[in-house]
């Protein structure tokens, strides 16, 4: 069964025993998943009602994009799972001899980088989620404001959770070209994606908090 088709409560079961997966990047893609839903939930909450007829077209087109990108990353949730059985199996590889440690180097670099690929992702899609919530907060019913504010805050909480993901795996890459390369776009992407959610944050407070 995958992660995601198991039940709230056997998923957090899982997450908080020793098992291997899931971890904080498949955390962070649910997370990231349950942000973007709110997108949608604010869409469909929207979509039909007179007051908001001269903006439905664009938010009907909003949902479309949410109902992607929430896919998207709850099939990331078991993509970095499946990702990270392999770095789990190199540590655990001998080292005693020169040969070992040489061979042990080379899958785990391998497969450092292939654990970067799912978090990368993450870092990614929640910024293009985050965007949405951006466009929600002018455009979408004032009655629903709310979960534009809860949908935001998941959303940048699973941004910086992705990029934590993709430091934990680079530090220990020796490829510096890739290394700065990650770095560079991921560190990008959160200080723009945080400066935006808390932008639309600030708008939800002032609607709520006057």
């Amino acid at each position: 069964m995958k992660l995601v088709e198991q039940s709230c409560s056997e998923f957090t079961s899982l997450l908080s025993s020793k098992a291997a997966v899931p971890g904080g990047g498949g955390a962070a893609a649910l997370v990231g998943g349950l942000g973007t839903a709110l997108a949608g939930m604010v869409c469909n909450l929207t979509v039909g009602k007179k007051k908001y007829q001269q903006v439905e077209e664009e938010v009907k087109a909003i949902l479309t994009k949410a109902e992607q990108i929430q896919k998207e990353l709850l099939d990331m949730v078991d993509e970095d799972a499946e990702h990270f059985l392999p770095l789990s199996k190199a540590y655990g590889m001998p080292s005693n001899t020169e040969e070992e440690k040489k061979e042990k180097e080379r899958v785990l670099e391998i497969a450092l980088k292939q654990a970067c690929e799912v978090p990368i992702r993450i870092v990614k899609t929640c910024y293009e989620a985050i965007k949405l919530h951006e466009e929600l907060v002018d455009k979408g019913s004032k009655l629903a404001i709310s979960d534009v504010g809860v949908g935001v805050q998941c959303l940048r909480a699973a941004l910086v959770s992705g990029q934590l993901n993709v430091m934990i795996n680079i530090g220990m890459i020796k490829d510096e070209d890739y290394v700065q390369r990650v770095k560079a776009e991921t560190e990008k992407l959160v200080q723009e994606g945080t400066k935006i959610a808390d932008e639309v944050y600030q708008k939800v407070e002032k609607v709520l908090y006057v």
